[in-house]
Parts: structure tokens; C-alpha cells; sequence
């Protein structure tokens, strides 16, 4: 019985003096962390706007560009295109499937008005 009490409290004072040489090594890694993170690459937002995704919002209304933004593909793509990039981008994007249902709605609405609007 005593040897469980003295065990206790070696097994305290081993997690009290790990913790005094953590707090007492703190400023070190956290002086450590800064310098890393200086040197960290920096983010540029041109980098970020000239990518290959549309980062605005949607139009009021739908036009061209926007269902071709939309679906991924040129706005002068054939309706074989539109279908095919139609069934990639909502597979991913389908409500069943984890995906927001303004966005499938959006992707329905810039397909259907391509195929409309597409000789």
C-alpha cells in the first residue's frame, strides 16, 4: 500500500519537473518558430487572382462567360463539351454528395443555358 503512495508521488514530481524544463525551454522554440516562419514563402494575392478558378461572385443573370466560368470550358465549346463538363463538375458538386444546392443550381442553370444558347 505504501509503495502505491510512493510511486504516486515520484510519478507526480517526474510530470512536475517535465513541466518546469517545457515552460523553462518555451521562449526558445517559441523564438525558434518566428524564425521559421520567416522564411516561410509569402502569399500573393496576384499569384491567387491570375490561377485558373474564378474567385468572384455570380452575375444577376446568366450569361456566357459566367456558364463558361461555371463548367470550366471556353464559352464557344460544343454542346458535347458542355455536357461532358456538366457530369465532371457535378459529380463533385451534387447536394447527394456533400455539395451546396445553390451550387448545383447554378451549374444546372449555366448548363441549360449553354445548351440554349449554343448552335
Amino acid at each position: 500500500m505504501s509503495t502505491g503512495i510512493i510511486l504516486a508521488g515520484l510519478g507526480l514530481a517526474a510530470v512536475g519537473f517535465a513541466g518546469r524544463y517545457a515552460l523553462r525551454q518555451l521562449p526558445n522554440v517559441t523564438k525558434t518558430v518566428n524564425e521559421a516562419m520567416k522564411n516561410l514563402p509569402k502569399f500573393d494575392a496576384e499569384s491567387v487572382a491570375n490561377s485558373r478558378y474564378y474567385r468572384g461572385g455570380f452575375d444577376q443573370k446568366m450569361n456566357r462567360r459566367e456558364a463558361a466560368l461555371i463548367l470550366g470550358i471556353s464559352p464557344t465549346a460544343s454542346k458535347v463539351k458542355v455536357k461532358d463538363a456538366f457530369k465532371r463538375v457535378m459529380a463533385v458538386n451534387h447536394p447527394d454528395r456533400g455539395g451546396s444546392p445553390y451550387l448545383a443550381s447554378k451549374i444546372n442553370e449555366a448548363k441549360e443555358y449553354l445548351e440554349k444558347h449554343t448552335r
